[in-house]
């Protein structure tokens, strides 16, 4: 092999062909991401072109994936949007979509009672790690001599009566909620629901998980079994608490 030879050789296995260029391209989505910042502006092409020296046509061919960009075209467009050229090249997180349908959910009772005074159904439970609850709870009318359980857990709540009238004792506060009416509280304060219509009252609730704060680690003795469970559970893992206080995933 002569020398020149070589040389065109070794260039050519330097080089990255263009049809792996423009898959590297369509799979991280620049086109999209580009026109995504410029919606976010609500900026159009012409515009765009204006900021980055760039036509509008051509930007248009680049969103679309009709063109594959040179890293000092992406470099000018980042600086209109105030990105690093990194964020071109970043993996974007999965989206998340998950529908519940209303057949598939299951309706649960009030724990920690034998007559249960309101029954709930998770709306969120096909998400994994999500950072709030959202349930559907029905609201039992109650006798007069009975009283609601009260209960807490870590974060905040809401609630949004859909039907009926209900009851909300927090703390030292205490409120009549009608249809239509919300209310948003801290969840680590004690509450308790009671359905003050004839009959049943609907809400959704939302609860709002909360890191609870670093606590420093305390060395337990031997035999403190018991300790060491409660501490255990606590490092290493998270318990999400329904409306009624119920532990589930």
């Amino acid at each position: 092999m002569t020398e020149a030879a070589a040389r065109i050789e070794e260039t050519q296995k330097s080089q990255v062909d263009t049809e792996t260029t423009e898959k590297f391209i369509a799979e991280k989505h620049i086109g999209e991401r580009i026109k995504r910042l410029r919606l976010k502006k609500s900026m159009g092409l012409v515009e765009l072109g204006k900021h980055t020296g760039l036509s509008a046509s051509f930007l248009s061919q680049l969103e679309t994936g009709r063109v594959v960009p040179t890293l000092r075209n992406l470099a000018r467009i980042a600086m209109v949007f105030s990105k690093d050229l990194s964020y071109f090249f970043e993996t974007e997180p999965q989206s998340m979509f998950r529908v519940h349908r209303r057949k598939d959910r299951v309706r649960l009772p009030q724990t920690g009672v034998d007559e249960p005074t309101y029954f709930f159904e998770s709306l969120g439970y096909m998400v994994p790690d999500r950072s709030m609850d959202p349930y559907f709870a029905q609201f039992i009318p109650l006798e007069k001599s009975k009283e609601a359980r009260a209960h807490m857990h870590p974060g905040y709540e809401f609630l949004y009566v859909l039907d009926g009238e209900l009851d909300l004792h927090h703390g030292e506060h205490h409120c009549t909620l009608a249809a239509g009416d919300a209310v948003y509280f801290d969840s680590s304060t004690p509450h308790s629901y009671i359905c003050a219509s004839k009959k049943p009252a609907d809400a959704l609730i939302v609860t709002m998980h909360q890191a609870p704060a670093a606590q420093p680690v305390t060395l337990l003795r031997s035999g403190t079994t018991a300790g060491a469970s409660v501490l255990q559970r606590t490092v290493a893992g998270r318990t999400v608490l329904g409306p009624a206080g119920r532990e589930g995933n």
